[in-house]
């Protein structure tokens, strides 16, 4: 053979073997039946008990088997992803799996997959390409808080919302909500109950920056500051220092129409103002002075415009009614939007102003001037069906549209039409484009379907904030490098049977590659959820329910989980569809817990991301006490409490907030201990709440106690406030296929002001199906409270009984009750006790599986008490159930009984007394006890209501009837005397209609105690 040839053949050999060496690593796929059927069945068998651990799935299949000369893979089902997946599970399943193989295949490289990911990538942060945004300063830095957060969400920037809200149904043309009215709620507002009042504080307490889609402030005026229009008599001032304020050239905020209607952006309608930043004096300001229609509670919102050479560091000043608040804002971000800043104290008319200075660490920076915006308001959007007559049919988010179903309304001539409702409870449609947003982002559908429109405008607008920032760098937008995005939802199913549905957690990994915008893994949503979901789950077993369901991780195609270009989560926590959940959810305890494990959740995830130490935020202390400790001094005292879920959770340190008659509450001051001495001045009272904090932020406040040292006083009383109480209304179960909310026996006690009741629960019956969303069915409520912010326990009524003290000449302190029960507030040295009882009484949480809280008189209370009276102490008892927690209960205890009736002197008639809320005093031989009085026994946003006032009647020769409610004679209040004095009502003093009322009854108590 010549070397010709020889070649030749070498090459066809070498060619042949590298074509069989390929042939021989080309993966082999086989199915999973030509596993023999044992191993096959072994092998779901394991996984499914192994899923089975933390979530329900019927099974797990082994869909198909590819193998090549070193590596075995097996495909299971989607139902494998649903778990969580943590390093020491995996490395089991896969210790497990291999000794379920066959001798041969055990020494193979094993891979388990599902749902496109091998099972360790669903390990939480077990991959390197971590999302991480870069931040000089954030969009917003409050200047007046008194410590620094260091391990918390400083610098970080939170997307969120609280689900769906009411929208303009062309169909129907109607406004209406988008989910049913179920047991006393929506799920439209009430995710709001979480959102608003828990998770958005506990993350701005962390240090971030929170941004929403939907209005978040529930105060119903709102007024409008600006250099081009202002509501009603309110101003825009500047004054010029070095530099001078000129107009800008690009359009700016102006609100010139009552309503808006497609394609008008308020922001393009009017003109802003710019100047340039100066480091040293004399500066320039400008001022938007707000005419306050009411006094009251009203979150600040500032606009300004983004340009090339911004400054990262506008001083904004916030003149309230407790002083003055100082906030940086990096005008690089978030221009030609609505920025919130907080939540402030106003007097009604002229009394406050926000102020914006040119000064700056920086000089020849660009600061712009536009309009502020003070109160949530009433919507201003208005809709009809579209100009054409063709809708388009609601298509769900978890749906893609490929097309869309038309209908075609009847020639009609429609008006435009606002809502009518106040702007909180309105969709994110609607606050997008109010704020600013392009219609691009909230109008979708070009006008023909608001449903759809409405969840789809949050994911972009998501992208639309950040874009620009460098987690979107391509994009344009607002600039702002959001570092996380949130949908809170409740639609978790139904079942049958009315056991718990759980919690749900939604992600979506299967778009664009895989990938986000700058290139990093979409798992990195999968993790966010994971993590969330284990902190809820946790959190919920360890203190209310050690069955709570966790449901599944779903990687589905859910538009508001979809679209975001960050990391994003869809929760559904629970449904608001079923009894038993709600029975948990509309406890404002439960939400609490619940919006701290999100909180916590975010945190984890955050700290992960950037490899970061975190702590995680106190809890409130408790044991508050105030009390003399000179003519002009005072002592607080309160203890710390501890976590015992989170050992990070460690207060350090601790803010005091003051304030002063009936002001606003102070920026606080930082404290090292767990008391301080503070001055006063005679003659005002003095208000104080407490926070704890530490290096992960800041807990939720104390209850609020007063004081005041009265120039010349008559005497001095001790007010114990012992009315905590936090719960869901009365619920039942009954075996005859009814159940549900009955408000009218217990409204429960909401956490401050409640916006999620809609009204009274009608339909009982468990066999009345669901219609439509106008006929829902089983749990079925009313609707005439929808749109009214209803007045809950705002733990400030030690102020309201001392109000009426002090304008009768006597000085008070005041305690919690474990303060005084604890030894901390020695009433001995005080002749008088007030106790505040307010709507105490034993209440349960949920299924009942926790012993039951909030009893009126506890054991150790009940001993305080007597050992009081029998020193001499006299008492003044108020409180809606003083006697039918006592009796009318399931385990009445004998002793408590044996208390009442001996100690304080009255026993129980009846429960329920009364419904029009008016009493009147009767013959006794007080006769300083005298007058009429009316007290809120109907649901109202200035008091909380007392629907379930309790009958009582002397027990003893010395005690008396002295009130009684005067639609029926019954006996409402009861007075003793001997060697020590009582006074019982059956209703509470704070209930009391207006102040005038109060002083005056509190005068014939003080009269009977101190002068008989």
């Amino acid at each position: 053979m010549n070397n010709k040839n020889r070649n030749m053949m070498n090459g066809w050999l070498n060619h042949t073997w590298a074509f069989l060496i390929s042939v021989a690593l080309i993966p082999v796929q086989i199915s999973a039946q030509q596993l023999a059927p044992e191993v096959n069945a072994g092998i779901e068998e394991y996984l499914t008990a192994v899923v089975n651990r933390h979530t329900f799935t019927p099974s797990v299949q082994i869909d198909s088997v590819e193998m090549d000369k070193k590596t075995l893979r097996l495909y299971a089902g989607i139902p494998l992803s649903y778990m969580p997946f943590r390093e020491q599970e995996v490395d089991e399943m896969y210790d497990q799996v291999r000794k379920l193989l066959p001798e041969s295949y055990r020494k193979m490289k094993l891979e388990i997959h599902s749902d496109g990911y091998k099972i360790e990538d669903y390990i939480p942060f077990n991959r390197k390409d971590r999302i991480r945004n870069k931040v000089d300063r954030p969009l917003v830095t409050p200047q007046s808080r008194p410590y620094e957060i260091g391990k918390g969400l400083e610098n970080r920037h939170i997307a969120l919302w609280q689900s769906h809200g009411w929208y303009y149904e062309q169909k129907l043309s109607r406004w209406e909500w988008q989910r049913a009215r179920l047991f006393q709620t929506v799920e439209d507002l009430y995710t709001q109950s979480y959102v608003l009042p828990y998770l958005v504080p506990m993350l701005e307490n962390a240090g971030a920056n929170v941004l929403l889609p939907r209005e978040r402030d529930i105060q119903c005026y709102e007024v409008i500051v600006d250099n081009d229009h202002s509501t009603g008599r309110s101003l825009y001032e500047e004054h010029v220092g070095r530099e001078s304020w000129i107009a800008a050239s690009a359009p700016g905020f102006a609100h010139m129409k009552e309503y808006y209607v497609d394609g008008e952006n308020p922001f393009m309608q009017g003109t802003y103002r710019q100047i340039r930043t100066v480091v040293r004096q004399p500066e320039s300001s400008c001022s938007w002075i707000p005419d306050i229609p009411e006094k009251g509670t009203y979150g600040v919102y500032v606009s300004y415009h983004t340009v090339e050479n911004s400054t990262d560091d506008a001083r904004y000043t916030i003149y309230h009614a407790g002083g003055q608040t100082h906030f940086s804002v990096n005008q690089q971000m978030g221009g030609g939007t609505w920025i919130f800043l907080g939540y402030f104290e106003f007097e009604q008319g002229r009394s406050g102003k926000v102020v914006l200075t040119n000064q700056s660490r920086r000089g020849g920076k660009t600061l712009t001037a536009d309009a502020v915006k003070i109160g949530g308001g009433m919507g201003n959007i208005a809709r009809l069906p579209h100009v054409s007559g063709e809708l388009t049919e609601n298509v769900k988010s978890s749906e893609q549209v490929v097309h869309h179903a038309v209908t075609t309304l009847p020639a009609i001539q429609y008006e435009p039409e606002i809502s009518h409702y106040p702007r909180y409870t309105e969709a994110a449609r609607y606050w997008l484009q109010w704020a600013g947003a392009p219609d691009s982002i909230y109008n979708r559908s070009e006008g023909k379907n608001d449903y759809m429109d409405d969840y789809q405008s949050r994911g972009f607008w998501v992208n639309y904030i950040a874009g620009g920032s460098s987690i979107l760098p391509k994009k344009g937008g607002l600039q702002i490098p959001v570092d996380l995005a949130f949908a809170f939802h409740t639609d978790a199913g139904t079942t049958e049977n009315d056991s718990i549905i759980g919690a749900l957690g939604i992600c979506m990994t299967h778009t664009h590659d895989e990938k986000f915008e700058n290139g990093k893994s979409r798992l990195a949503s999968r993790d966010l959820t994971d993590l969330i979901m284990e902190d809820i789950v946790r959190d919920i077993r360890e203190i209310y329910d050690p069955a709570w369901t966790r449901r599944q991780i779903w990687n589905r195609s859910y538009s508001e989980a979809r679209t975001p270009e960050v990391p994003t989560m869809l929760l559904e926590l629970l449904s608001h569809q079923n009894l038993a959940d709600m029975r948990y959810g509309l406890d404002p305890r439960f939400r609490f817990t619940v919006s701290r494990s999100i909180y916590k959740g975010m945190l984890r995830f955050i700290a992960r991301q950037y490899g970061t130490p975190y702590v995680v935020q106190p809890l409130p202390v408790s044991g508050l006490s105030v009390r003399f400790s000179g003519e002009t001094e005072v002592e607080l005292q309160w203890q710390p409490v501890e976590d015992p879920l989170e050992p990070t959770a460690t207060p350090k340190q601790y803010v005091v907030y003051t304030r002063v008659s009936d002001g606003g509450f102070d920026n606080g001051r930082l404290v090292n201990r767990p008391s301080v001495r503070l001055p006063i001045l005679k003659d005002q009272i003095y208000s104080f709440k407490v926070t704890a904090v530490n290096e992960g932020g800041e807990s939720f406040p104390s209850e609020i106690l007063s004081v005041c040292r009265v120039n010349q006083e008559k005497g001095e009383v001790l007010i114990v406030n012992g009315f905590d109480r936090l719960s869901a209304p009365f619920s039942f179960v009954s075996q005859d296929g009814i159940g549900g909310f009955v408000d009218a026996i217990d409204h429960g006690v909401p956490d401050g002001p409640e916006y999620n009741y809609i009204g009274s629960q009608y339909e009982f019956r468990r066999t009345i199906p669901w219609m439509d969303d106008d006929a829902p069915g089983f749990g079925a409520s009313q609707a005439n409270y929808e749109n009214i912010v209803l007045a809950g326990n705002t733990f400030d009524y030690p102020y309201v009984h001392g109000k009426a003290m002090t304008a009768n000449g006597y000085s008070f302190v005041s305690c919690s009750r474990d303060a005084w029960v604890n030894g901390q507030m020695e009433g001995n040295h005080y002749p008088m006790v007030d106790l505040i009882l307010g709507k105490q009484k034993q209440t349960r949480i949920g299924n009942g599986l926790q012993e039951a809280a909030f009893k009126t008189f506890p054991v150790a209370l009940q001993q305080k008490i007597t050992a009081y009276c029998q020193q001499g102490g006299h008492l003044f008892v108020s409180g809606a159930y003083v006697a039918s927690d006592l009796w009318d209960t399931p385990d009445p205890v004998k002793e408590d009984q044996e208390f009442a009736k001996n100690i304080l002197r009255y026993t129980w008639r009846v429960d329920r007394a009364a419904v029009e809320g008016k009493v009147k005093s009767v013959s006794s031989p007080f006769p300083m006890l005298a007058g009429t009085y009316e007290y809120h026994s109907k649901l109202n946003p200035d008091c909380y209501a007392v629907e379930s006032p309790d009958a009582i009647e002397p027990s003893s020769e010395n005690s008396f009837t002295v009130f009684r409610y005067s639609e029926n004679n019954l006996s409402a209040g009861v007075a003793s005397v001997g060697e020590y004095k009582t006074l019982v009502l059956g209703f509470p003093f704070e209930t009391i209609r207006n102040d005038s009322s109060r002083i005056s009854l509190m005068k014939n108590i003080l009269d009977f105690i101190f002068n008989q």
